[in-house]
């Protein structure tokens, strides 16, 4: 049991101490750019990574698209039962909701995959990200502002990406070393910088209402345990695509809904960065349970 919980130690640890470096530089006043840096991890280091691990990872394309449609379904369900959650709770829809909906697969899942399940099961992971990340930068930004606007993802790059990656993988054709070679160079800059911003976005949350957090996050645990479940029965997942699943199922809030709701609705925005906070925060506890017993 001891070396069991020393194992899952060893994967969640160095997430943390990455995170918690980004979060030190927040409060040493380090300069950090987290728009500019934000901006180059979707532009450039989210689709080269996707590129160059699905386009080189064997993996069954079947299995990818339907870790894809899980994602898809996840969000719904997450949504729809969010959405009964904040009516009874009588909580804004349109400031809470989002946050339930989307977990932070990028900065926690991708890393955690990797150390966990290795390439395979972070290339499973890819496929829950780019949904999740299409929906954030559309939904996510939709339902705060109460508009829609097809532009945003349209205009995605890792849409793009996911395409050439299916291409790739379907016919058997690689990218010319050079070019392969600079996206592994690219694409490996993305979990660092994504670690880093989500500790230095942290410490600059404020937070509110610390029982309506907790209350949310165990909410949200509940729902994300009740869904991976579902998901992997449904699709009959095993071995690194259901590892993956659950593992994104149970990722806390993602801190990009944050920044829509405190542009569109700033009233509610230490609300939400108080369940954005403490939902990170169980995931401590949460993670090596999951490792140890579940996956």
């Amino acid at each position: 049991m001891e070396q069991l919980f020393l194992n899952v130690l060893n994967v969640v640890l160095p997430v943390l101490i990455c995170a918690g470096i980004g979060y030190v530089l927040a409060l040493t006043k380090a300069p950090f750019d987290n728009k500019v840096i934000g901006g180059v991890v979707s532009r450039v280091g989210y689709p080269t990574l996707i590129i160059s691990h699905l386009s080189t990872t064997q993996i069954a394309v079947g299995t990818f698209l339907d870790v894809m449609a899980a994602a898809a379904l996840a969000i719904a369900a997450f949504g729809m039962l969010g959405f009964v959650v904040l009516k009874a709770m009588r909580l804004p829809v349109r400031a809470f909701l989002t946050p339930l909906m989307h977990g932070n697969v990028g900065n926690i899942g991708l890393p955690i995959t990797l150390l966990a399940l290795g390439d395979a099961g972070m290339a499973y992971t890819m496929g829950f990200v780019v949904v999740v990340l299409i929906s954030v930068f559309t939904l996510g930004m939709w339902i705060p502002a109460g508009e829609f606007s097809a532009r945003k993802l349209l205009t995605s790059p890792v849409i793009y990406a996911v395409v050439i990656s299916l291409i790739l993988m379907t016919t058997g054709y690689s990218l010319p070393q050079p070019v392969a070679k600079s996206f592994d160079i690219l694409g490996g800059l993305s979990i660092p910088l994504m670690l880093l911003t989500l500790g230095h976005t942290l410490a600059s949350l404020r937070v509110q209402s610390l029982g309506r957090a907790v209350s949310l996050t165990a909410l949200h645990l509940g729902m994300a345990f009740a869904i991976s479940t579902s998901l992997v029965w449904v699709f009959g997942f095993t071995g690194g695509e259901r590892g993956a699943v659950i593992l994104c199922c149970l990722m806390p809030s993602s801190v990009a809904t944050y920044l829509f709701v405190d542009q569109h609705l700033p009233e509610y925005g230490p609300d939400v960065a108080g369940f954005i906070l403490v939902s990170t925060l169980a995931t401590i506890l949460v993670l090596p349970v999951a490792l140890s017993y579940w996956i």
